[in-house]
């Protein structure tokens, strides 16, 4: 007769996390890692900032976790903390910009757009999509990343940005037109079949 081996819920590994088990809160990255990866790169790009963001993530997770009380689903809770300091770091980096523009002038690093090869090909298409998608303003490429690429429900993306509904739906179809427009001026088509992205 075999033993059967429940598999641990997050409530279980948070818990043992809380108690100081710190191997319960490495199967607890294990298991969202590629998830928060994913949502940050779709925010900044496959960049060294969106490693330290996935990163930082999971340490501000850490640090609240008594806090967390399972009213959501932690991969949707993970992905809001990622989401909020992707905005943040957005920000800052605009702010940043706009001073490099006045004090570096031309030729400022902060200025340069990685040439990707856009020849066909998954990984290229992949690769095209997300400069494609670091055109698009915060605003409306938060809510492409979540709706999109992460599949996350109207109501659910409205709640981790803190967002009406109504207002998450029309950045999502002004965001898609503006990407389909992006994607066009680069040679490529976003089908509809590809959503995903």
């Amino acid at each position: 007769m075999s033993s059967f081996i429940p598999q641990e819920t997050d409530q279980t590994l948070i818990q043992s996390s809380l108690n100081g088990d710190q191997a319960a809160f490495g199967r607890l990255v294990s298991r969202y890692e590629h998830k928060v990866g994913a949502t940050v790169v779709g925010m900044l790009g496959n960049t060294s900032e969106a490693d330290d963001i996935a990163q930082e993530t999971f340490i501000r997770f850490f640090k609240s976790m008594g806090k967390f009380r399972g009213d959501s689903q932690l991969g949707t809770y993970l992905t809001r903390i990622a989401i909020n300091l992707c905005l943040t770091h957005l920000n800052r980096k605009k702010r940043w910009k706009w001073l490099s523009l006045n004090q570096a002038g031309e030729g400022s690093p902060e200025l340069e757009i990685p040439d990707y090869d856009l020849d066909p090909g998954q990984k290229e298409t992949q690769q095209a999509v997300q400069l494609a998608l670091q055109k698009l303003e915060p605003d409306f490429r938060s809510v492409i990343v979540l709706r999109m690429i992460e599949g996350y429900s109207t109501k659910e993306t409205a709640e981790m940005l803190n967002l009406p509904q109504g207002t998450v739906l029309s950045r999502l179809a002004r965001g898609q037109k503006k990407l389909k427009g992006i994607m066009e001026q680069m040679g490529l088509a976003l089908h509809p079949s590809n959503s995903k992205i």
